[in-house]
């Protein structure tokens, strides 16, 4: 058995419904009728694996609890809709002082979703602390 499984259907027109692992759904949709596009999606995952990576880097540097961590995500599409750039601007609640970089460096190598993009295509980042 595979580590992830995904089934994905399509009756008609964009919209794929995929259950993920048996458990979850997901609904996509290329024209974001019906749910958020595939691009969206990709936005939102590469932010929902990098906020706990973040934690993870932090608590290796320790800085246990960091408090509510927010990213604002803009990412721009070329003239054929392809991801062009990833923006991330992190607000961090507690102040992670001198050791930001170092962090938002380690949080990049753990995030899985940093490492399966083209390197063009990884996100800049940046971060404010102790706000």
């Amino acid at each position: 058995m595979a580590d992830i499984e995904v089934e994905s259907t399509c009756e008609e027109g964009y919209t794929v419904e995929s259950i993920i692992n048996g458990e979850w759904e997901l609904i996509v949709d290329a024209l974001s009728e019906n749910g958020p596009s595939p691009n969206e999606v990709l936005a939102a995952d590469y932010a929902s694996c990098y906020i706990p990576a973040l934690r993870v880097a932090a608590d290796k540097y320790g800085h246990e609890d960091i408090g509510s961590v927010n990213v604002d995500v803009a990412a721009e599409l070329d003239e054929d809709d392809d991801l062009e750039s990833i923006d991330f601007h992190v607000e961090v609640e507690e102040s992670l002082a001198d050791e930001e970089q170092d962090i938002i460096e380690l949080a990049e190598d753990i995030c899985h979703v940093h490492s399966a993009l083209q390197d063009e295509l990884h996100a800049e980042i940046t971060i404010e602390s102790g706000v």
